[in-house]
């Protein structure tokens, strides 16, 4: 297939728009979350209203932001990361909600508590242990605080809050992070999570905390409004880490999600081709997708020609064809591609695919973590 087929065939199926909801996305390129730390005071400010809407003037369809904390004292770990909560702060996420849907983009808050991995004695609330399940670490040591039921009742509240303010400011839907070992990942985890309550014990029993941010997210909002479950098998800092090692297991933890009101799942892995279990060629969101029923989006490493672990050991990563992705969208293996570094190299990547200009990607390099162009 030569260069003029192959973008007419991305054109086409990247183009269509997709139903999610109440939601209409323009077509099927979303933005993955990237944290940045360009948020002075936890306020994003009108410099990250304009980073984003370059990227739906780009072409994206759907903006996930970067990671935002709910208003928990223990939720974060940096002054510099934006929170969801605040009058100063949530003035600056209606400017970018504006921003995005002027450019003719669509854009969900991606709501977030990093439980475990929050560093004692960092910001924004210097005085918060860190706090989860077990109080134990991604490497297993015991570093922070047991989370009691009035603790569990504070964050699914927290989180509600901020979806149900999601909806008041103008956001399209909400994604509730899940993924890479933060606060529910930590719960859905048997290496962190060692509770001997309701909320401890086999896969079914650790997806509790998890259904209960969701159903009570899924209460405080629309019935038409999205709701996003970001989840993946692998840590922070433990990539071989699994929270379901057969499709049976994973169908385990889907369900209780699933019913609880997740609208579509976002699927994190590191290569977006690779296989997730033996015996078939899906992909994590094609398994989640198959066995859940609900769409799915895919993410890791598309259109680069590294993974982003080469990222943080300052490697660039040169620009890469989309085939594979191509192949796997025509089967309607998942529904929605998130793209991340690629994005950030290229504000214009979406467009430059839909129109051919693929001789015009720009590699993404790791200085651009610094920039906010």
């Amino acid at each position: 297939m030569n260069a003029s087929d192959t973008a007419a065939r991305a054109a086409q199926v990247l183009s269509r728009t997709f139903s999610l909801d109440g939601l209409t996305v323009p077509n099927r390129i979303a933005m993955a979350p990237m944290t940045r730390e360009f948020s002075p005071g936890g306020v994003p400010g009108a410099d990250v209203a304009d980073y984003y809407a370059r990227r739906a003037a780009g072409g994206v369809g759907l903006i996930i932001t970067e990671g935002t904390y709910v208003d928990h004292a223990a939720a974060g770990t940096s002054g510099a990361v934006p929170r969801f909560h605040g009058e100063d702060a949530l003035a600056g996420w209606q400017g970018i909600v504006e921003a995005v849907h002027a450019a003719g983009g669509t854009i969900m808050p991606q709501l977030w508590h990093v439980g475990m991995a929050r560093k004692a004695g960092a910001p924004p609330f210097p005085d918060a242990p860190p706090s989860g399940p077990s109080g134990i670490s991604l490497d297993g040591g015991p570093a922070g605080h047991t989370m009691t039921q009035r603790d569990l009742d504070d964050v699914i509240a927290a989180f509600a809050d901020a979806a149900a303010t999601a909806e008041r400011l103008g956001f399209d839907g909400v994604e509730l992070h899940g993924a890479h070992g933060y606060l529910i990942d930590q719960f859905l985890w048997s290496g962190t999570n060692r509770r001997t309550d309701a909320y401890g014990g086999d896969l079914t029993a650790r997806t509790r905390f998890a259904a209960e941010i969701v159903a009570a997210c899924r209460a405080a909002v629309s019935p038409d409004f999205p709701v996003l479950f970001r989840m993946s098998q692998w840590k922070m800092g433990d990539y071989q880490a699994r929270l379901a090692d057969t499709p049976e297991e994973l169908n385990a933890l889907l369900t209780p999600l699933t019913e609880a009101g997740v609208s579509a799942f976002h699927c994190s892995t590191r290569r977006y081709w690779l296989p997730e279990y033996e015996d078939s060629d899906l992909n994590l969101a094609g398994w989640v997708k198959k066995l859940s029923g609900k769409p799915t989006v895919t993410v890791g490493s598309v259109g680069l020609d590294n993974e982003f672990i080469g990222t943080f050991k300052g490697e660039r990563a040169g620009v890469a064809g989309i085939d594979r992705l191509l192949d796997r969208m025509e089967r309607d293996e998942f529904d929605l591609v998130a793209i991340g570094r690629a994005l950030l190299g290229d504000p214009e990547w979406a467009a430059k695919i839909f129109e051919g200009r693929t001789g015009e990607l720009v590699p993404f390099d790791a200085t651009m973590l610094r920039s906010l162009s």
